[in-house]
């Protein structure tokens, strides 16, 4: 053990290839070799990269099922001088995957340790870097639901959403999650699919998502391995200068509650000065 009067290690956060080994940086490598010991959300994954390379280090198990037992435990090691990375299986760490209950406990006003980050892969990011979407304003909303009233529930408050939304899926739920897509935002919106990124069956496909459905279901190997789902963010509607907004929409939507949808629409039209005629059309094509 090292001294306890010695100043506390550094933590770094070192993004590793999604796929392809030949995207780790010079930086992550060099971290990789200095550091004492590694907190790795697979060993054994983690063990082939540093394989690869020639890097001998301890590895130690970190990941979902014992973060919160094991961020106090190696916060003590790196307050004692240790100096530690933490990697993720691929990509940039604690993108949707453990490595927050640590960085909080570091991050403590009275415990001076180092919190350094070595960036580089995301594939998040990747995909959407390619996707065609724009890329100014974004949601990232990782994994969604396994249960379906959840899934659907947190898709329903996403419908209006106008960023580009960046989803993660399994490959036995894709068709499920696209068919609930599909049916709470309407088969026009755009999606693109993000598979297996820099790896040797990367494939990169968008259409709108009832073309998209019938693309993957010609080929099911199309949505075999990791899944990355970029969708187009809401459009406001616009005509003669009009704009139906999401608060208009969700005024409506409100009162249908409430009142029969002839009603909300004449209330809603006199609160927003809009034509009953657009407001009526509009409800009927978004099928609510």
């Amino acid at each position: 053990m090292k001294n306890n009067n010695i100043k506390p290690g550094n933590l770094y956060v070192v993004a590793t290839p999604i796929g392809n080994y030949d995207d780790i940086s010079k930086r992550a490598l060099l971290t990789l070799s200095k550091v004492d010991f590694l907190l790795a959300e697979d060993t054994r994954k983690t063990g082939l990269l540093l394989k690869y390379f020639n890097i001998k280090k301890k590895l130690y198990s970190y990941h979902s099922y014992n973060e919160k037992q094991s961020a106090k435990k190696f916060l003590e090691k790196i307050k004692q001088g240790y100096n530690t990375a933490l990697v993720s299986d691929s990509g940039t760490p604690l993108i949707n995957d453990p490595g927050y209950r640590i960085i909080k406990l570091c991050r403590k006003k009275y415990i001076k340790i180092k919190i350094i980050p070595i960036p580089g892969p995301c594939s998040a990011i990747s995909a959407l870097s390619v996707s065609g979407l724009p890329t100014n304003r974004f949601c990232y909303e990782g994994f969604l639901s396994s249960k379906k009233t959840k899934r659907i529930k947190r898709l329903q408050e996403l419908k209006f959403e106008c960023r580009t939304i960046i989803i993660y899926e399994a490959t036995h739920r894709v068709l499920k999650c696209l068919d609930d897509i599909k049916n709470i935002f309407g088969e026009n919106r755009y999606i693109v699919l993000a598979k297996e990124l820099t790896k040797k069956w990367e494939n990169i496909h968008g259409d709108n998502i009832s073309n998209l459905i019938k693309w993957i279901k010609l080929d099911l190997n199309k949505i075999k391995g990791e899944i990355i789902l970029i969708i187009s963010g809401y459009k406001i509607l616009s005509k003669t200068n009009m704009q139906l907004s999401p608060k208009i929409i969700k005024t409506l939507l409100n009162l249908k509650k409430e009142l029969p949808i002839k009603k909300a629409i004449n209330i809603t039209a006199d609160i927003y000065s809009i034509k009953r005629n657009f407001l009526y059309k509009f409800y009927i094509k978004n099928k609510y």
